[in-house]
């Protein structure tokens, strides 16, 4: 946590709370952040939130102003002597999210701050407690990471199946899940509830579930989406205007039942209709999420740590390529979500079973010691 979908939610949030607001001055950054500087300082500016998968871009656009008329307007490409427009893509690791509060309010944990020209001045702040999350600033979208599953479907659904021979379907599809090259913006949760609706084991070959897909999308499928051209002023409000826009969703049969990919796309999309319900940095109730979640993290549900230490839950049968010495997690039912960073290959294994037989080790030794005085004390007597 957070996802594709927080992050969109994210870029929705910045857009409602700073559309026609003007931010002056230097952006500055934490003195305990390890991120990088943000060499951008302007008497005025705005700024524009997009997303993609599990990356937001803020947009900084330069603007001149004239205070004695209260007015701004944007500054033309290639005007002399004025600060270039500057993008800066961050990616949320574990905590990472956006607030707008006054300078009085600031949260203690801000490690980006925007400042408004307002009085009393606003801050629009990236939050991050466990500062797992970066910022590039100058930044696109990484190259890595494939198509976005919620606004780029057609592009996504087609780096998928015209890959199945990559390595990465080798893996059991909850694993497969994970990859950003492939499913940017999937995370822990939503894995598991993909999986469940479709009764699909999370631990059998991700080739096997996929490869049955790959002529499912007809033509008659692909002449159906709808393409809207949005500028990069337009504010999107409702969840509605991505959906028709070019990056929008193919336009499906209801009675047809959705394959795995269709679901990737859809499920996440229900989150982002969830509204503020999903996402409220101001109040952060989750309520309205966990009760449309149906697995991850419900009662009765069974979870297993996958072979990169993460936690996969899910109904029934794991499937044959679930890990031997799979352990089911002590796990506590609370508002707040698992991490969700991104999928790392083996590291993250080696890691987790570091830790697991390091500490028997630990304790072992630590009884001998407390044995052996005891044993010589008995001996002097």
């Amino acid at each position: 946590m957070p996802e594709g979908p927080e992050l969109h939610l994210a870029s929705l949030f910045v857009n409602r709370m700073c559309g026609g607001v003007v931010f002056t001055g230097p952006v500055q950054k934490s003195e305990v952040s390890k991120n990088p500087e943000v060499s951008f300082s302007c008497p005025a500016y705005t700024i524009i939130a997009t997303s993609r998968g599990k990356e937001v871009r803020l947009t900084l656009t330069p603007q001149e102003s004239d205070s004695a008329l209260g007015r701004c307007r944007r500054v033309k490409a290639g005007q002399a002597n004025q600060v270039q427009t500057m993008d800066i893509v961050f990616r949320f690791g574990m905590s990472g999210f956006f607030r707008f509060t006054t300078e009085a309010e600031l949260p203690k944990h801000s490690h980006l701050r925007f400042y408004t020209n307002e009085k009393p001045c606003k801050v629009l702040s990236f939050v991050d407690t466990r500062r797992f999350g970066s910022w590039q600033p100058n930044g696109t979208w990484q190259s890595n990471r494939g198509p976005c599953i919620m606004f780029e479907y057609l592009s996504y659904r087609e780096n998928v199946l015209s890959h199945l021979a990559d390595r990465a379907f080798d893996r059991p599809i909850c694993e497969a899940l994970l990859n950003q090259k492939y499913f940017n913006g999937i995370g822990n949760y939503l894995r598991a509830e993909i999986l469940f609706r479709l009764n699909i084991p999370p631990f059998v070959k991700a080739r096997t579930v996929l490869e049955g897909l790959q002529t499912h999308l007809s033509d008659e499928d692909r002449k159906s989406v709808v393409k809207e051209e949005v500028t990069d002023t337009e504010i999107k409000e409702e969840v509605t205007d991505r959906e028709i826009s070019d990056r929008a969703a193919v336009k499906e049969d209801e009675s047809e039942t959705p394959d795995l990919l269709r679901l990737c796309h859809t499920v996440p999309l229900e989150v982002i209709k969830l509204g503020g319900k999903g996402y409220d940095p101001e109040k952060m109730d989750y309520t309205d999420f966990k009760a449309w979640l149906q697995c991850y993290y419900v009662k009765g549900m069974k979870s297993v740590r996958d072979h990169n230490g993460r936690t996969m839950w899910f109904k029934g049968d794991p499937g044959s390529m679930a890990p031997k010495d799979a352990i089911s997690p002590k796990t506590k039912m609370t508002v707040k979500k698992e991490d969700d960073h991104d999928y790392k290959g083996g590291k993250e294994v080696k890691k987790a079973r570091s830790e697991s037989t390091m500490k028997p080790k630990y304790i072992k030794e630590t009884v001998e010691k407390k044995e052996v005085p005891q044993r010589r004390a008995g001996r002097r007597k």
